[in-house]
């Protein structure tokens, strides 16, 4: 009896071993399964102003992570078209010990390379990255930043091409900050296309977005064409310049097709939410460890093409190419 009792209390014991190392099994699996989801990684992003481009690539830019399975937790700060909005912005992102900085224009790239050379940064609606002193050649990372640039090559070139092609022997308009350095950049690229054409410019500068309108309206009998580059102070106050464009009957010429959905006429540009997502797809090889930022080489948009706003053209008064209806694509203001 004895000897029963002892093997009874055996058994007993197998069987509660065996279910604890049956729980410690599901418990790891648990612990697993967890793990699974991957690290959350804390990105600060910034730009200098909201408006629709700079809105794009951002989604653009989330949308890539999202789909790379990267786990990210944003902290968006906007510089509200102020410079001295940017250092502090860059500044807290460091003190936070984000992850990552995304910096979507110019001088919010800027303003994260001054603040930090060891945390990763990510730029895009750049327009010259090298001329900036955000990377050495366009061939060649910083050490801890590269991205992707918001102006082809060939955009500019194109644009006053077109204006030559389509309006011969006019002047051309120009409203812009020149304490944007990018818009500076741009400038002189018109500024040279337009002198081996024989096209004149007209400038304005603008402090701010509240100055937009004045300047349009001093352009009109001087400009037959307006060309609003991609300035953040601008296009930021695009509507303005639309309103002064369809009143006066000039054609009102962009540089991003978002410009052209809030009323330009035309533009040879890019979709920003394709420069976006291509930053965050280089931001998930550095996230997740594969690359770091300098063994990714800055790229250019991968390319260029004519949009047209067919109501916009006809509040301008401009004259329809039917070559346009091949070689366009066509893009409405929202009603």
């Amino acid at each position: 009896m004895k000897r029963m009792l002892q093997f009874l209390a055996l058994i007993s014991m197998i069987a509660f071993l065996a279910a604890c190392g049956s729980d410690e099994e599901g418990s790891n699996a648990e612990d697993s399964t967890a793990s699974e989801g991957g690290e959350t990684y804390k990105i600060g992003a910034t730009q200098i102003v909201e408006h629709p481009s700079l809105d794009r690539a951002y989604e653009g830019f989330q949308a890539a992570l999202e789909e790379a399975g990267v786990n990210a937790e944003y902290d968006f700060q906007s510089a509200q078209n102020d410079q001295n909005n940017v250092k502090p912005i860059s500044d807290g992102f460091v003190a936070d010990g984000v992850d990552l900085i995304f910096a979507n224009s110019t001088p919010s790239a800027l303003g994260a390379l001054q603040a930090t050379s060891d945390i990763p940064i990510l730029f895009t609606s750049v327009t010259d990255a090298v001329d900036a002193g955000l990377v050495p050649s366009m061939e060649e990372a910083g050490e801890n930043i590269t991205g992707v640039t918001d102006l082809h090559p060939d955009a500019i070139k194109e644009t006053v091409d077109f204006i030559d092609a389509e309006f011969p022997d006019g002047s051309v308009g120009m409203v812009y900050n020149a304490g944007e350095q990018n818009s500076v950049k741009q400038v002189e690229e018109v500024k040279a296309a337009a002198e081996e054409l024989g096209l004149t410019v007209v400038e304005r500068t603008v402090a701010n977005s509240a100055e937009v309108q004045q300047a349009a309206t001093t352009l009109v009998g001087e400009a037959d064409v307006f060309y609003i580059i991609t300035d953040n102070t601008v296009v930021s106050a695009l509507d303005s310049v639309v309103g002064v464009a369809n009143d006066q009957d000039i054609p009102l010429i962009v540089g991003e097709p978002d410009s052209v959905e809030k009323g330009g006429f035309a533009t040879f540009g890019i979709d920003y939410y394709t420069i976006g997502y291509r930053t965050g797809e280089m931001a998930a090889e550095i996230l997740t460890g594969e690359k770091s930022p300098s063994e990714i080489a800055p790229e250019y948009p991968p390319e260029i093409q004519l949009f047209i706003n067919k109501g916009a053209a006809e509040e301008q008064g401009v004259e329809w190419n039917e070559e346009w209806d091949d070689a366009a694509q066509f893009i409405e203001t929202p009603k």
